[in-house]
């Protein structure tokens, strides 16, 4: 057995842990599922036998999945941010996420079928916030305050001027 992780993300499910957990793992680079654990009795939301737990890698972090049921539910306190390197690469992760029952929120925010928040946010979108010129940075903001999916040449072209 592996060494268990000093510090492991544990993500509350409404059933559907080992779903999101395959999802995850063909979604995103460095990601894979590990071991699924049984209730060894009866819980509130479920019986003996069914799965309480999965393990997962998501992008080199790790997660253990709880299918907790309904009692608690994911907002937006809580999200994963990818930083993604071009448009390419913004669209494949929000359209994944988006396309299999996840929504679109604001400013690069979507969700997943599961209720998690990802934020796919493009380098160029940090750098622009990050960078020493004030204005850069307020005119990347505002034109980002307008989209849904961060649309990279929109950035670039505010960073601009």
């Amino acid at each position: 057995m592996a060494k268990p992780a000093k510090n492991t993300i544990c993500l509350w499910y409404d059933g559907g842990a080992e779903e999101a957990a395959q999802f995850y793992a063909k979604t995103f680079p460095d990601s894979s599922v590990g071991a699924s654990y049984r209730a060894p009795g009866d819980f509130p939301d479920g019986k003996q036998g069914d799965v309480l737990t999965v393990e997962f890698t998501v992008m080199g972090i790790p997660c253990i999945g709880l299918n907790g049921g309904p009692m608690f539910r994911h907002n937006e306190a809580f999200s994963f941010q990818v930083s993604t390197a071009d448009q390419a690469e913004t669209d494949r992760y929000w359209n994944a996420i988006v396309s299999n029952g996840g929504q679109e929120s604001e400013c690069g925010w979507c969700k997943d079928k599961w209720g998690i928040s990802w934020q796919i946010t493009p380098l160029v979108l940090m750098q622009a916030f990050t960078g020493s010129d004030p204005a850069t940075a307020k005119r990347a903001f505002e034109a980002m305050m307008t989209m849904k999916k961060i649309d990279v040449a929109a950035i670039e072209a505010a960073r601009r001027g």
